[in-house]
């Protein structure tokens, strides 16, 4: 068993997670991260990409608007490799309520959430696909932003101040002596070895999974509700600002471009299970219907990939437990000290990706104020690594960037103009990684063609690796493939059906994938 002293433990790769070992290894204290899987695997990579401006909660949950408004100029500038300044709009399609335009204008001013009424006309010129008979208009300060990019950024800020990062590897149990708590065991997926980390404060932000991980350390109903939405990006960027519905929150209002796509979110139903989420047909029709009331002629357009996410909701007694969708959208940080008389020990959850700084300064001071110290925090003012410049994301970006090389170096990826070099070079730093790991960070095969063209490029690079036999290249391409499918299945209609025929044709008729040579136990991690 291998055996770690340290500070602090955060549990949690994603968004929040990443936020707190940021700040904590910022104050100074010696920090580890945990997740049982990659980072940004969990809710943090399966949401609309959306960096609210606060707009949609103006009137819903005024709270949760402010935040969003003031943490969105923040977001925007410490990780501005990650997000890109769309803008946005919410318009007021004639089928919907017309007077919620004005309570809505009204919520913004008291919010503040920096908001302009503008002319049918003008909301036309910037977005000349939406619906053309809106009744109104006000342009927001929405933007875009890339989950996984701004969670490795956070990690890698954490690391230059000394955070040791441990993906895949799972919480075992809490170790606690009598009120106060001593260490978190955990196993280490990859290689099956037993880790015992020392430590004197543990900071729970599993999100979803918040509840399981305290009832490891004997704290019982921490109460979680799992959100369940579904997403579905569409094959090129219908809209270059996201699009809202003026209306109370509701499905599918969103349309956000993200990248080389559109996302069009979300549903919002209770789930038993954060890890077993599912993708009704039904939800899937309903999206592709609200997205023709924003932009007539959606499904025309082709759906390349649907997913599903959990939203990690706090229990709110006002409304029914089963009613995720008018629950508060506000963060909740639970000192189980007070609650369990346990001590070292708070659990974080509900809240926002685009909050998720915020969120990490809260329960940061609460640790801090626990422990008796008084150490600032300062994850607002700096910019993680690769965005100290402040030259914000551009859709263009790596179309600038194969200008440069493409003399020197191959696209392995023609959708999202990933380059070798990029690939081989983080295949090396993460040799244990998977191709979906590596897709988090480089978008390999997020494009409209899904993985049909660059997957077999990528394995038969892996194949080129010193520690990468032929049974893992394969393992690794078959594992990719397995997980592709699951977010196609869903959309199987009209043009995706045609995408889909080739890449089958390509993968078991060209390729025979199947009749490759397999290790003794297939990939799973």
């Amino acid at each position: 068993m291998r055996r770690i002293e340290t500070d602090v433990v955060v549990i949690g790769g994603g968004a929040t997670g990443a936020g707190v070992v940021r700040d904590v290894a910022m104050r100074g204290y010696r920090a580890v991260l945990v997740d049982r899987a990659d980072l940004g695997q969990g809710t943090t990579g399966r949401y609309h990409g959306l960096l609210h401006s606060g707009g949609r909660y103006v009137v819903s949950d005024a709270r949760s608007a402010t935040e969003c408004a003031e943490e969105n100029v923040i977001v925007t500038n410490i990780h501005a490799d990650a997000v890109e300044r769309t803008g946005g709009l919410f318009i007021l399609p004639p089928e919907d309520p017309q007077d919620f335009g004005d309570k809505w204008w009204q919520g913004a001013k008291d919010t503040k959430v920096p908001a302009e009424e503008i002319s049918i006309a003008e909301a036309l010129k910037r977005e000349p696909r939406i619906n053309p008979h809106i009744t109104r208009a006000f342009a927001v300060e929405d933007g875009a932003v890339d989950g996984w990019q701004m969670v490795w950024g956070a990690a890698n800020s954490a690391k230059l101040y000394g955070a040791e990062i441990l993906t895949y590897h799972r919480v075992a149990k809490i170790i606690r002596e009598e009120d106060q708590v001593r260490a978190v065991m955990c196993t280490d997926e990859k290689t099956g070895e037993d880790v015992q980390i020392d430590c004197t404060f543990v900071i729970n932000a599993a999100g979803a999974w918040a509840g399981e991980i305290a009832a490891m350390a004997d704290c019982h109903d921490v109460t979680v509700v799992p959100g369940r939405g579904i997403m579905i990006a569409m094959n090129h960027r219908l809209v270059n600002s996201v699009v809202n519905r003026c209306i109370y929150p509701a499905d599918g209002d969103i349309l956000v471009p993200v990248h080389t796509v559109s996302i069009i979110g979300t549903t919002d139903v209770k789930a038993d299970d954060p890890d077993k989420l599912t993708i009704p047909r039904d939800e899937v029709q309903q999206m592709m219907d609200a997205g023709e009331v924003l932009v007539p002629g959606f499904r025309k357009a082709r759906a390349v990939h649907a997913w599903a996410g959990a939203r990690p909701l706090v229990k709110d007694g006002r409304v029914s437990a089963e009613d995720t969708r008018h629950m508060s959208r506000g963060m909740s940080v639970l000192d189980h000290a007070d609650r369990d008389g346990l001590k070292g020990l708070l659990t974080i959850s509900g809240g926002k990706l685009t909050t998720y700084r915020l969120m990490a300064e809260h329960v940061v001071d609460q640790m801090c104020e626990q422990l008796g110290d008084e150490r600032p925090c300062r994850t607002a003012e700096e910019a993680v690594p690769k965005s100290e410049e402040g030259k914000n994301y551009v859709v263009t970006h790596r179309l600038e960037e194969r200008e440069e090389d493409r003399l020197a170096d191959q696209i392995i990826c023609e959708c999202e103009l990933m380059s070798r070099q990029s690939y081989v070079d983080l295949l090396e730093a993460q040799p244990q990684a998977t191709l979906d790991d590596l897709r988090r960070q480089l978008r390999l095969g997020m494009g409209p063609c899904q993985g049909g063209f660059c997957t077999t490029r990528a394995a038969g690079l892996a194949l080129e690796h010193e520690n990468i036999d032929i049974e893992r290249a394969t393992g690794l391409l078959r594992l990719f493939l397995k997980n592709r499918w699951i977010g196609l299945w869903p959309i199987l209609y009209g043009d995706q059906v045609r995408q889909t025929a080739l890449d089958n044709w390509i993968f078991q008729g060209t390729l025979d994938v199947e009749h490759l040579p397999t290790p003794d136990e297939e990939l799973t991690v």
